[in-house]
């Protein structure tokens, strides 16, 4: 921060245009990439780059790195400064821990990865979901939303190499495989999204950090924070990582999703799936607000 606020001070209109805007919003900056600061302040994404070198940084990608570790500096000193966790109960320290396990994964999201897997998923022929273990939940979750939004979706849940190699054996380059693990990192995950990879399908990996082994067949990486205080594995980041990419895929296809909604609606009704006060939330009109840049 010293070296941006330094380099208000001197250099370019547009360099400095980038240090205020920066400066007075780091927190917001922090989840922006060049083009998006570029186009918030009116310059070349170019420029942004440039900014990022004249700060003595290698490249744009170290100097958000940098700028994300900072805000969470600033938010874990203004936690110490008001909460005594000693005093806490331990649902009070659980959920600090998770509300912490949300911010740093909020500090260090891509949002031009989470926008391709948004694409991919949107455009895939048919997706496989893969979570086995402590991930398995969160792969149903995925899984059980993602087929009532759009359809041809295979839950791949068993534990056995030679079956889910069966179950995916149609699996080629116009379907998307996500693969979701944290450690202890599933062999038989990697296994499929290894096969998924050779049949040249879009693999996404929903993991903890860059240093996943998943990475290495996928071409699109989702990093939520999963580690815990306890030996129970925390799965409250990657469960709002999985909320946001349904989100997004509902903001992009509202006519769409509303249709098959209501029609699931019309198909719960009439074989009483559910008592009728379990469907009330749907209403008249399932409501599913579409984004402004996308209408």
């Amino acid at each position: 921060m010293d070296r941006i606020l330094n380099e208000e001070k001197r250099r370019s209109k547009g360099y400095k245009t980038i240090a205020e805007f920066i400066s007075t919003n780091p927190r917001r900056a922090a989840f922006m990439n060049a083009a998006a600061i570029a186009k918030e302040v009116g310059v070349s994404e170019s420029t942004v780059v440039r900014f990022a070198a004249s700060l003595g940084y290698d490249g744009f990608p170290e100097f958000h790195k940098e700028l994300g570790v900072w805000v969470r500096e600033q938010y874990e000193q203004a936690e110490e400064k008001t909460v005594d966790v000693s005093e806490m109960s331990t649902i009070q320290r659980v959920m600090l821990s998770d509300m912490q396990k949300i911010n740093d994964t909020i500090s260090s999201i891509d949002e031009s990865s989470f926008n391709m897997a948004v694409d991919a998923l949107l455009k895939a022929k048919h997706i496989y979901i893969m979570g086995l273990r402590n991930s398995e939940p969160v792969a149903h979750f995925l899984a059980f939303y993602m087929q009532m939004i759009r359809g041809n979706v295979t839950l791949l849940t068993t534990s056995s190499t030679t079956e889910f190699f069966e179950q995916m054996i149609r699996i080629g380059k116009d379907d998307v495989f996500v693969g979701i693990g944290f450690p202890r990192y599933s062999m038989r995950t990697l296994k499929a999204m290894e096969f998924a990879n050779d049949r040249k399908a879009t693999v996404i990996a929903i993991t903890d950090n860059e240093h996943s082994p998943m990475k290495m067949y996928s071409s699109c990486n989702l990093f939520a924070a999963s580690d815990s205080s306890t030996f129970i594995d925390s799965m409250v980041a990657p469960m709002s990582m999985i909320n946001a990419l349904l989100t997004a895929i509902c903001i992009k296809r509202p006519v769409e999703i509303r249709k098959h909604l209501k029609m699931l609606e019309q198909t719960w009704d009439t074989y009483q799936v559910y008592l009728n006060d379990e469907i009330d939330f749907m209403g008249d009109d399932p409501v599913i607000k579409p984004d402004k840049t996308d209408v």
